[in-house]
């Protein structure tokens, strides 16, 4: 298959092949559904709404992307010319605020037709308090948070441009294809995938890791004594429903601002810090000096990986081993650093990491270190841009989609009206409650504050202080 409908295709990437791949075993087909709505507290013309979304398709490759699949089975993908769907319209007036959240979420939960359709769709909407813009909901294998975000500012900023004297239209935007053929090009065997293949190699062969549950040892010790082994330090991981929630909480302004002050100061990110209070956390209800969590990495260090779109991310296990003897801050660097040594070789396919590390430990399906996986997403539509709206207010929301392929995942966020932090703690609701989400999250913010407000203070003390 060289063409389809006069559309050259390609082979997915290796971030795609890892959606693709857990959604085919996942019973509940939208669970790589990401949806979002933005709207603003002013009167809005749709038509010249509907004329800046279809200009933001034609900039954006990744958004008229479609899938196909050969006679053996294996997936493609092609870019359309154009976007041709009508831009529907839905007005919420005269709704509970409750019920048009709910509808959203409703929408949210469709899975996608996957071969040869639209994997997106856009919703222009009037919300019950009388805010105005749109709802969109995309296939995460065309694209993530963060080029996702870049589409939606790329609508505004059109629409603002048309509508306002005065203001610039946004910046140019990048080939996706372009990006993709670089990535393609990596797969097809170079010195730097041999590189990053020998450093994630010697990273399975040399870490020690150990499974740490957010409820302490109690699941480990079972498997242990079921299978007799007190060696043993993986467990299954998986729960008999997918189906998923949202529990998030939301941290005020005031002390976002100070752990982000921290970072500034420390010369450190906000993911090491998030990732030092969660590994402190589980140190504390498991005992264990070592603590794996998979870390997302966004592949966008240049301007045309970020103004590409597409799904761009890697998620691979990071394994940090922090003493009682050392210093929070120390454990800060400790992180810093590995991440760093990892970042370089991120370009690695998760798949084959996943399949080697499988094997090297002798896993069978669904056995694993981790507990959950950690994603902070820095952009934000206030992020270089949207400073022409002036003092328009405007609200982002994310929905779920109703299913989770794992476990819990933690996502942290900026929040559009603050910028505060949104602490969204997707999960499988068979496998944990709110309730025991709010325990979660009120310690780690515990440990969180204690460590920046005493940041030589001994990773031991703080555990004994929280």
């Amino acid at each position: 298959m060289k063409t389809r409908y006069g559309n050259k295709v390609y082979p997915l990437t290796a971030a795609q092949r890892l959606h693709f791949f857990y959604q085919q075993y996942c019973p509940k087909k939208q669970v790589l559904n990401i949806g979002t709505s933005v709207t603003i507290e002013t009167e809005v013309n749709f038509e010249e709404l509907k004329k800046a979304i279809y200009q933001a398709y034609d900039r954006c490759e990744s958004m008229r992307l479609r899938f196909a699949k050969d006679k053996d089975g294996t997936c493609y993908q092609y870019v359309v010319k154009k976007e041709e769907r009508d831009i529907e319209y839905v007005n919420f007036t005269g709704w509970k605020e409750e019920d048009a959240q709910n509808e959203m979420k409703k929408w949210t939960s469709v899975p996608f037709e996957k071969y040869d359709s639209p994997q997106n769709r856009i919703v222009m909407i009037t919300t019950p308090d009388g805010y105005n813009g749109l709802y969109l909901l995309v296939d995460h294998m065309t694209m993530d948070a963060q080029s996702l975000i870049g589409f939606l500012k790329d609508i505004i900023e059109l629409y603002c441009s048309s509508m306002y004297e005065g203001v610039n239209p946004p910046t140019a935007t990048y080939s996706y294809l372009e990006q993709l053929k670089k990535d393609l090009a990596y797969e097809q065997g170079c010195k730097a995938q041999e590189r990053d293949r020998e450093f994630f190699h010697n990273l399975i062969e040399t870490a020690n890791p150990i499974y740490n549950d957010i409820d302490g040892v109690k699941r480990l010790m079972e498997v242990r004594r079921e299978k007799k082994d007190d060696t043993l330090r993986a467990v299954k991981d998986v729960s008999e429903s997918v189906d998923s929630n949202i529990a998030a909480f939301h941290l005020e302004a005031e002390p976002s601002r100070r752990l982000l002050e921290f970072c500034h100061e420390n010369q450190v990110s906000m993911v090491c810090l998030l990732m030092m209070g969660l590994r402190t956390y589980f140190q504390k209800l498991n005992g264990y000096d070592e603590v794996s969590i998979v870390t997302t990495v966004a592949r966008r260090a240049t301007v045309k990986e970020k103004k590409s779109g597409g799904t761009r991310i890697h998620c691979f296990p990071f394994c940090t081993s922090v003493s009682k003897d050392d210093t929070f801050i120390e454990g800060i660097y400790k992180i810093r650093d590995g991440q760093n040594r990892l970042f370089r070789h991120a370009n690695f396919d998760p798949v084959e990491y996943y399949g080697y590390r499988s094997k090297y430990y002798g896993f069978k399906e669904g056995e694993t270190f981790e507990p959950m996986s950690l994603t902070y997403q820095p952009m934000t539509l206030q992020e270089k841009g949207l400073t022409q709206l002036g003092d328009i207010k405007y609200k982002t929301q994310w929905y779920p989609n109703g299913a989770a392929a794992h476990r819990l995942y933690l996502t942290v966020m900026h929040r559009s009206t603050d910028n505060g932090l949104d602490f969204n703690f997707e999960h499988q609701t068979g496998a944990y409650s709110y309730e025991k989400l709010e325990y979660f999250y009120y310690y780690l913010c515990k440990i969180l504050f204690k460590g920046i407000e005493n940041k030589d203070l001994k990773v031991g003390d703080i555990l004994n202080l929280v």
